[in-house]
Parts: C-alpha cells; sequence; structure tokens
C-alpha cells in the first residue's frame, strides 16, 4: 500500500492546533494559580525570587523583608493611600484602563528627556499585582499583553478586597522589603495596622520607584508627592 505525507497545509493546520492548545493550557495554568490564591495567601512573588535572585549575585546571604497581614490588620490610611496614587478607579474599572497607559507612558517619556525622577504609573493596583505576583520587572510587549490578559483573569475571580489585600502585601518598598508590614516597620518603626495618614502618603508616594528613594531618602519631589496624596486621600473610597 502507497503512503502519501501530509500535504503542507495539513501540516501547518496540524501546529497551529498544537500552539493554540499549548497557549491555552498555559493561560489555564495561570487561572488555577489565581483560584488558588484568592483563597490562600502566597509565601512570595515572581518579582521577589527575581530580586532576591538578583540581589545574591553581589550578597549570597541577603534575605528579603516580607510578613504577611490580612486586610483587617492594614490601616485604612494605607489602604487610601495607594487607591489616591495608584489607581483613583480602582473600585469601577475591570481591570486595565486603556487612557491611563497612554497618559502615562506620554508623561514618563517627556521626564525621562529631561532628566527628571518623576514617574507615573499608568498601570492599574490590579496589572501591578498580576506584575509583581506572576512576571516580573521585565519590560517587552509579551510581558505587558500577559499582564493585561491576567488583569482581566485576576479581576473576574477576585473581589476587589481581596487583590487590594494582595497588592498591599507583594508591592515592593525598597530594595529587600516586600508588603506594607515590612515597609511600615523600616520606615517608620510601626505596624501596618499603626499608619497614620502621613506616614500611609509617604509609602504611597514611594511605589513607583520604591528602590530609589531606599536609597534618596525624602527628596523634595517625594514631600511634593506626599502632600498631594494626603489632600485626596479622604475622598477615596476603599474595599
Amino acid at each position: 500500500m502507497k503512503h502519501t505525507s501530509p500535504s503542507p497545509a495539513k501540516r501547518l493546520a496540524v501546529v497551529l492546533l498544537v500552539s493554540i492548545a499549548l497557549v491555552l493550557l498555559y493561560q489555564l495554568s495561570f487561572l488555577v494559580r489565581i483560584v488558588w490564591f484568592n483563597f490562600y495567601n502566597p509565601n512570595s512573588s515572581a518579582v521577589m525570587r527575581q530580586t532576591l535572585s538578583e540581589l545574591r549575585k553581589d550578597d549570597p546571604n541577603v534575605q528579603l523583608r516580607f510578613e504577611w497581614v490580612d486586610y483587617d490588620q492594614i490601616s485604612p490610611h494605607i489602604k487610601r493611600a495607594v487607591i489616591s496614587s495608584e489607581d483613583a478607579n480602582f473600585l469601577d474599572h475591570t481591570g486595565v484602563e486603556w487612557q491611563a497607559i497612554r497618559q502615562a507612558w506620554e508623561y514618563n517619556k517627556k521626564q525621562a528627556a529631561q532628566g527628571s525622577e518623576r514617574r507615573r504609573g499608568g498601570s492599574t493596583l490590579t496589572q501591578q499585582l498580576a506584575k509583581n505576583l506572576f512576571l516580573s520587572t521585565s519590560r517587552s510587549y509579551t510581558r505587558k499583553g500577559q499582564e493585561l490578559i491576567l488583569s482581566y483573569m485576576i479581576e473576574y475571580v477576585m473581589p476587589k478586597q481581596r487583590i487590594l489585600e494582595l497588592y498591599l502585601n507583594m508591592a515592593q518598598w525598597g530594595q529587600v522589603d516586600f508588603g506594607v508590614q515590612a515597609a511600615a516597620q523600616r520606615y517608620f518603626k510601626t505596624d501596618a495596622k499603626q499608619l497614620n495618614a502621613s506616614q500611609a502618603a509617604r509609602l504611597a508616594a514611594m511605589l513607583p520607584n520604591p528602590v530609589f528613594y531606599d536609597r534618596n531618602g525624602n527628596t523634595p519631589y517625594l514631600q511634593r508627592r506626599t502632600n498631594t496624596i494626603m489632600q485626596r486621600m479622604r475622598q477615596v473610597r476603599i474595599p
């Protein structure tokens, strides 16, 4: 019996089907982890592991500072401050704000050209959580695309309160400090529950560039940004 090999079109179709199946399985693996983290607290994040790996190239003994705190053990001031600073429409959007992304890109490009330290985050809190928890700090279109997909998944699975709780515990607030509890102890010698309005505003102001402010302290811009956040906090709703 004579056997004929598949035509190029059929081979291409098989390759495409296999590729699509692999992509769907890859995305499904993220969805499963998102469902898991809706109920169970993570012990670390992708950005924490990346940061630790980079720091240990110079100091093999370095350790990150991180301590999980539940939502009701976190000061309402820092919740309001972070929403005010990073994502004013947090309670209303579904994960991504496209206009904010475009505006932030234009603003940061202009500031960089002027040699300014100022940066504006166009990502929502949900996008930042997706990056911190699952991805990395690398800048690429592929990473950004995955971040957007994850953001919609997170918003579909998790309530806003859980998203904010995870964000506050996973955010980087210094070279080795992760989470609001470590930040409160590092900068103010207190617990996350005891943060007052001015302390919370300063921590929120650090978020776009935490390592820079960890090294350079309370710069004039950081002071001005802190004051601006304090003025806005009163109108912020929290989940």
